[in-house]
């Protein structure tokens, strides 16, 4: 006895629904999708980037960075040597002597000579004193001279002395002032190779906050125009897909009316997915379509 099949086939509609999203899908799948067009691409270096490598890798390390200011620090320390040393030739038995007037013992010999005119003119006064007084050539007069040129000398010996003592106490008084102007100065060039040599300290650190600041602002730029790039990509991924959303979407209703189940699409465009996952997803909706399709066609030939 034949066995007679019976099998409840869909609307006609559904089918012609069913023919016109295999037509769609065929021609849709035929061609691959041209993902270059939404590929990743990664923003390049911001110019502040750039010159924070370039300051990093050439000025901010290495002998290069602080040599200007060591080299100006040798120079003071050098300069200050010079100086102390310079200094120690104003200290000892003859350190004024670079500061005697070349003109002192010419006002010395003028001093005295006008004090030995003066001098004579005492003594001929001496000798009117004794013609005055009927002395003259006697033993009183000759006392008178003996006394005054006595005190003369001496007076003259006190004059001469004096006179040398004050260009020797101005000598060395020259002496001790140029001693404490280079002493004074060199310690202002030692002061001044310490303060290169702390520059000299300071520079890497200098380098390196300046290095971070342009880093961190190119960063910031990078990373602005890289999300520019990730929305043009997602927007051009957007656009490449949609006629395969739409694809999709007729496909899960195609399947819906075809059950009598209520239809549930889920979109197969999620936020940054790989293209590798919404092929596949494409090829589980169609696939399956595909599938209940074909026992739709089986059954229909078999009625």
């Amino acid at each position: 006895m034949a066995v007679q099949q019976t099998q409840a086939l869909p609307p006609q509609y559904v089918e012609d629904l069913q023919k016109d999203y295999g037509t769609q899908l065929t021609t849709r799948t035929a061609a691959p999708l041209d993902t270059s067009l939404f590929a990743p691409k990664v923003a390049g270096q911001d110019q502040a980037q750039q010159d924070a490598y370039t300051m990093a890798t050439t000025q901010g390390q290495g002998i290069g960075a602080f040599q200007p200011y060591i080299t100006q620090a040798g120079a003071y320390d050098t300069a200050a040597k010079d100086a102390l040393t310079a200094a120690g030739g104003f200290t000892g038995a003859q350190a004024y002597s670079p500061f005697m007037s070349p003109y002192q013992q010419d006002v010395i010999d003028a001093t005295l000579a006008e004090y030995d005119t003066q001098a004579a003119q005492g003594l001929a006064g001496i000798g009117q004193q004794a013609a005055m007084s009927g002395n003259l050539g006697g033993g009183r007069e000759g006392v008178m001279r003996s006394q005054y040129q006595n005190k003369s000398d001496m007076n003259r010996a006190l004059l001469q002395s004096g006179l040398l003592q004050q260009g020797f106490t101005q000598a060395n008084q020259l002496a001790n002032q140029a001693f404490g102007q280079q002493t004074q100065l060199g310690q202002l060039q030692q002061g001044l190779s310490q303060n290169q040599q702390g520059l000299a300290a300071q520079v890497p650190g200098l380098y390196g906050q300046d290095i971070s600041t342009l880093g961190s602002a190119g960063a910031i730029q990078q990373a602005q125009e890289q999300a520019q790039l990730d929305a043009t990509r997602e927007e051009k991924r957007l656009a490449a897909y949609e006629p395969y959303e739409r694809l999709g979407y007729l496909g899960s209703g195609i399947a819906s009316i075809a059950s009598g189940a209520p239809g549930q699409y889920q979109s197969m465009v999620q936020p940054n997915p790989t293209p590798l996952q919404n092929a596949l997803g494409i090829a589980g909706v169609a696939g399956g379509l595909m599938t209940g399709y074909g026992d739709y066609l089986q059954g229909r030939n078999t009625r």
